[in-house]
């Protein structure tokens, strides 16, 4: 009897199906399947919808504005009153004001030639420009070489200052804002920001200064990056057309329509005024530049954006650099959002329509809701309405709305139109990362200050192919690959591989839409991330 009373009583159906575990499986599957699985993604797909048509709508009102600002809008040369400065005889310099020039490095062996050689050459009058080096750097030997380069050019009569710090306290924005403290920069009335690899052309100044000097209420004059390797690999060719779309359509309507938009940290000038009026430089979040912009936006100051003064500078050309990168890039936007959506809500200094268009666009959808949906919906809630049939994805919102989406956004890079499928496929799997960043700066966990600065390499790479010529270098080459092959594994990207990979072959056998094609595609390229070659594909 106590041996009966002990037994565990067994459903009918499973009692006869105990041996069978897939069988109980499906069981289970369909038992909480329809009261639980089916709702929830359900909701999932409404959500995923709402988000979509959010930054469907987002893209097609900066398509239309940018077509607009084209065909209609004064150049920033008509709209704000512009003067070449010069150079007068009788009073000598004096009609040019002074600059600063402020170029933060760390560690940066490979470029640090660069920006300072470039700095050096810039148009200006000598007795009107401090070229300020701010070398954070933690390895000995590169920090002599960068003095030595800075004493190089000082011999040749440039006025530049090599700058240490006892620590690295706020990383670039404590660099910035202790450069701004040395006596010898306190009667310099405008700074401009370079960071190591980039190369302004030598009349950077002449054509950004006179803007700022001709026209009290702007700030900042932001210049444009344009990429030296963009074609060095296929990882580059994807970051030239993310990047082109950027500054191609966002800066543009945002300059153009509301006098705003997020400062790029570095080719820009600011006007030292409005800094110190904004607050200065804060460490709060790793998006320094954009906090700067923002506070100094809500203060009334205006912002400019000049296409055509272009900079030349570096992507980074490895996978494990570019998601540092990126993850700084999505992380502190979301956690400055968080700090001051609340502040510009209640700033009484700036309209209510630039309010709506700094909360909502700039930040909410292109910051936050672009990243989420694009690995939401497209690497998690579509591949599981294919285990799950019961809910349907309309066709619009599968297929219709996300291609209108990708077709907008490679109008910044027409040269690249062939590679357009890749770059979506790219895109979602660096969704992946964004998209964690992204809630960690929303919810202010572990990783929300890290601080990784972007590898640059310079020409490296093009001497690593110059010496894998002789069959010694190659060999050691391929003795170097093997060791790091471990290291360049990345898990979380080869579980969404397989993932996918099981959702494309479930819709091959049972499906009826055709999502195997997609999901096959987006394995191939999650499983290139996972591996770690992404970065090497020409």
């Amino acid at each position: 009897m106590a041996q009966d009373s002990q037994r565990i009583v067994i459903p009918e159906a499973l009692q006869l199906s105990r041996d069978d575990i897939g069988v109980q499986f499906a069981l289970m599957w369909e038992f909480v399947k329809a009261p639980l699985i089916v709702p929830l993604l359900q909701l999932g797909v409404v959500i995923c919808l709402i988000m979509s048509l959010m930054l469907f709508c987002e893209r097609v009102y900066m398509g239309i504005v940018i077509v607009l600002v084209k065909l209609f809008w004064k150049k920033p040369e008509e709209r704000y009153n512009w003067q070449a400065l010069q150079e007068d005889m009788e009073s000598g310099n004096s009609d040019f004001p002074a600059v600063l020039i402020q170029i933060p490095m760390f560690n940066e062996r490979e470029v640090y030639k660069l920006s300072i050689g470039a700095a050096s050459n810039l148009s200006w009058p000598a007795d009107r420009l401090v070229i300020q080096v701010l070398d954070d750097s933690t390895d000995p030997e590169i920090k002599q070489m960068v003095e030595l380069e800075c004493q190089r050019w000082a011999s040749k009569g440039i006025n530049i200052r090599y700058q240490i710090r006892e620590n690295r306290v706020g990383y670039k924005a404590g660099a910035l804002k202790e450069g701004l403290k040395r006596s010898y920069a306190k009667h310099c009335e405008y700074v401009a920001i370079f960071d190591a690899d980039f190369q302004p052309e030598p009349d950077y100044l002449r054509r950004a200064i006179p803007f700022l000097v001709n026209n009290p209420e702007i700030a900042l004059v932001q210049g444009r990056w344009r990429f030296v390797n963009a074609n060095e690999c296929l990882l580059t060719r994807m970051q030239e057309m993310s990047l082109d779309y950027h500054f191609t359509v966002e800066q543009e309507v945002g300059s153009a329509t509301h006098a705003f938009f997020g400062f790029n940290g570095t080719a820009g000038v600011w006007r030292i005024a409005a800094i110190n009026e904004a607050g200065g430089w804060k460490d709060r979040t790793t998006v320094e530049d954009m906090d700067l912009a923002v506070r100094a936006s809500l203060r009334g100051w205006k912002f400019v954006y000049l296409g055509d003064l272009q900079v030349k500078s570096e992507l980074p050309s490895t996978f494990k650099a570019f998601r540092f990168q990126q993850h700084r890039w999505s992380c502190g936007p979301a956690n400055l959002f968080r700090k001051m959506v609340m502040e510009i809500v209640r700033n009484k200094k700036v309209r209510f329509w630039k309010k709506v268009y700094v909360i909502y666009s700039f930040f909410f959808v292109r910051k936050i809701i672009a990243h989420m949906v694009t690995f939401i919906f497209y690497c998690v809630v579509l591949p599981l309405t294919i285990l799950v049939p019961e809910v349907q994805v309309p066709i619009w919102g599968a297929v219709y709305i996300p291609s209108i989406i990708t077709i907008l956004n490679s109008v910044g890079t027409p040269r690249s139109i062939h590679l357009l499928f890749y770059w979506i496929l790219f895109e979602n799997v660096m969704s992946l990362h964004r998209t964690k960043a992204t809630l960690i700066g929303l919810l202010e966990a572990g990783r929300v200050n890290e601080w990784v600065v972007t590898e640059k390499l310079g020409n490296t790479l093009q001497k690593v192919a110059d010496a894998a010529k002789n069959k010694t270098s190659a060999a050691k080459a391929v003795k170097r690959h093997r060791f790091r092959f471990a290291e360049r594994l990345n898990k979380t990207e080869l579980v969404f591989a397989l993932f996918l990979f099981i959702c494309g072959c479930y819709d091959y056998v049972h499906g009826k839409n055709n999502y195997f094609i997609y999901l096959f595609l987006q394995t191939i390229t999650f499983f290139i991330a996972g591996v770690g070659y992404i970065g090497t594909i020409i």
